[in-house]
This record gives C-alpha cells, structure tokens and sequence, in this order.
C-alpha cells in the first residue's frame, strides 16, 4: 500500500512536466522526481496574464483545421517515428501540428523534458525556442510558435471530443464541461498530445508522447494522434535529444488554412 501511495503522489507530481513552465506552475524533475516551483511571482504573474488575452483573442475560425487524417513521420536519433494525426476527432489540434510541421517548426528542437522513472510516463517537446543556441536548457519549456504574419503567439483552445458527442468541447475540461463520458481519443501508450499550462487555452506548439498508458490524463490534456510504426524509437528519446526532421507522408490535403 505504501508504495502505491508514494507512486501516486509522483506520478502526479508530474504531471505538471505537461504544463508550460514559467508561468506559476509546480514542476516535477525529470530525475528525482522532487517537487520544483517557479519563483519569479512578477514574470509569472505577466505571463499568465499576456498568454490569457492572447488566447481568449485567438479567433478560432483563423486557426489552421485538419479535417480527415494525415501522417507525420517524425525523426529522432536518425530513426523514424510514424504518427497517424487525427483530425476526425481533433480538427484544430491535428490542424495546428500539421501545419507546424508544413512550416518546419520542429526540425531540429530538443526534447526537453524526459520522465522515465520511476516508470514511464511521457516524452515532451516542441519549444521553439530550442532552435536558438543562446537560450539556456532551463529556459525551455516557456516558449510557444509565433505566427510570422501576426509577429503574435499562437494559441489553439483546449479541444476534446467525449465518446457520443458530434462534436469536441473546447476551452474546458471535461470534467469543468460536467461530460462523465470518456474521450474518443484516449491516453494509452504512444498517444500524442498537446502540452499546456493551467490555462485550458494555452496549447501552442509543445507536445508530449504518452510512454505508458496514463488514463489519469484523458479528459485534461487533448490526444490527437498516435505512433503507428517506431515506438521503440519513442522509448528511446532521451533528455536534450534533437527531432532530426518532421515531415508530412500523407494527408496534405486535409489541412485547411
């Protein structure tokens, strides 16, 4: 029983490795395991603020939607990693990582946050700011895509479709939506989802593979795809390694600007 509680407590503890760090939020480390806090109260509190009217500004009907399936291969350590993007279930969060890897976003940025013990949980990555040498490791993990023709941050809203429903649920969890039914698309092992901060409309370019099956996430975090073929090569990302290359294989057709 007690070792139960104590794998419960850090496993939740880390489940803030998920949010955006930087802007008020508990972490966890990635080698201890041992709680971490941010301590900037003034950055904080300006951060959380700028990225909120952002993104309750962010014109949702602007956003890139992928509307039907599309495959990304994704290259870590020279070895391929084949994702099937779903945009029947998530239009706007397939939309938004498709569009990112048209773009060349994730060419070349590290993944900076990699929790394997004291068992598997996830593997997160995307900061764009990975691509500038002089921004310290410590850094990442803040950052979020900005669109060139706004020269502003790009937001998507929190987007979950409950099993039933028409359509998903956005800027809530489904829990806060009052939904007891459980997401179409749901956390188990090689699950893709969009990382974020406490704000349910923060998720920009950062992203986490699910290494284990974590049910514990699915209603709070939106899943959008899943590793087909290359998990192994999943399971062997390690912290500070770089994406070699993002390309779409398939399904260019479906993403809608």
């Amino acid at each position: 029983m007690k070792k139960q509680i104590q794998r419960w407590f850090v496993l939740t503890c880390c489940v803030a490795l998920l949010s955006l760090s930087g802007v008020g939020l508990t972490g966890c480390d990635s080698q201890s395991g041992k709680s971490s806090a941010a301590t900037n109260s003034n950055t904080e509190t300006t951060e959380t603020t700028t990225i909120t009217a952002q993104a309750s500004n962010q014109d949702m009907t602007q956003l890139p939607k992928l509307e039907g399936k599309a495959t990304v291969v994704m290259t870590v350590n020279g070895s391929p990693i084949t994702i099937e993007v779903d945009g029947d279930n998530a239009p706007i969060t397939a939309g938004n990582f498709v569009d990112l890897v048209q773009r060349g976003t994730y060419d070349g940025l590290v993944f900076h946050r990699v929790v394997t013990s004291p068992q598997p949980f996830v593997a997160q990555g995307g900061d764009p700011q990975g691509k500038d040498p002089s921004v310290p490791a410590s850094r990442l993990g803040t950052g979020s895509f900005i669109d060139p023709e706004t020269n502003q941050s790009r937001y998507i809203p929190l987007e979950i479709k409950p099993q039933g429903a028409d359509e998903p649920i956005y800027g809530k969890t489904l829990k806060q939506a009052g939904v007891t039914a459980p997401p179409v698309l749901a956390h188990t092992r090689g699950a893709l989802a969009m990382a974020r901060s406490q704000m349910p409309n923060s998720a920009s370019a950062q992203f986490y593979f699910a290494l284990a099956d974590l049910q514990f996430l699915d209603g709070d975090y939106a899943v959008f795809g899943y590793v087909t073929e290359g998990m192994e090569a999943v399971d062997a990302i390690a912290q500070g390694d770089r994406i070699d290359s993002a390309e779409i294989a398939a399904g260019l057709e479906n993403l809608k600007k």
